[in-house]
């Protein structure tokens, strides 16, 4: 199937299910998950019908594989220089692969967004005290939970420039005064961080 001029690949999954599902993976090819009696030419006119809808889809996994085929950190594309352990010096990254470099990145993020958190902690009033920890998370770039007292840092957010990094800390540091996403909220938000209709629209791109 033709998507924004690139050919891609249909697979199709036929399952016991009602209904019909399409997504399009890490790997960009279009996977259709279907009841076992919908023919292939009803399946044709449905992707047809959601061409739209899957060339957004398209461009957004497009968009996410070449990110990874990158070295990000904090915003800024690193040149890579194969070594056999990673280092990272001058604007160069070191290290066996691309992908060795980045999970080393995400899995030593913690002092780096520790230091950001360090910054805006005392611009808030009463915090209670809380532990920063990290994670990969697939839907979210932050946490808050009140319960357990922590919060929590998607590590792919070491990518992105600080101030993005920074808007999700002022974001999960305003929960611990409003749980909600409410008027209230967003102005304790603007407060401590003003450009952060700008974070929000880049961090949804």
């Amino acid at each position: 199937m033709n998507l924004n001029g690139d050919m891609v690949e249909v697979v199709v999954e036929y399952k016991k299910i009602k209904n019909t599902y399409m997504r399009i993976n890490d790997d960009l090819q279009i996977y259709v998950t279907c009841p076992r009696y919908v023919s292939k030419h009803e399946i044709k006119k449905l992707l047809e019908k959601n061409k739209a809808s899957l060339e957004k889809m398209y461009e957004k996994a497009l968009n996410k594989k070449n990110q990874t085929d990158k070295i990000l950190f904090l915003g800024e594309e690193l040149d890579y220089v194969y070594y056999k352990k990673v280092i990272i010096d001058d604007g160069r990254a070191f290290g066996p692969s691309v992908e060795a470099i980045n999970a080393y990145l995400e899995k030593n993020a913690l002092p780096i967004f520790q230091e950001r958190m360090d910054i805006y902690m005392p611009t808030y009033k009463h915090l209670p005290k809380f532990r920063l920890r990290i994670r990969n998370m697939k839907t979210r770039w932050g946490v808050c939970n009140k319960g357990s007292m922590t919060v929590t840092l998607n590590t792919m957010l070491i990518h992105k420039k600080p101030y993005l990094i920074d808007y999700v800390i002022c974001h999960e540091l305003a929960h611990f005064e409003h749980m909600d996403h409410s008027k209230a909220f967003w102005q304790c938000v603007e407060e401590h961080f003003p450009r952060y209709k700008e974070a929000r629209r880049e961090l949804k791109d």
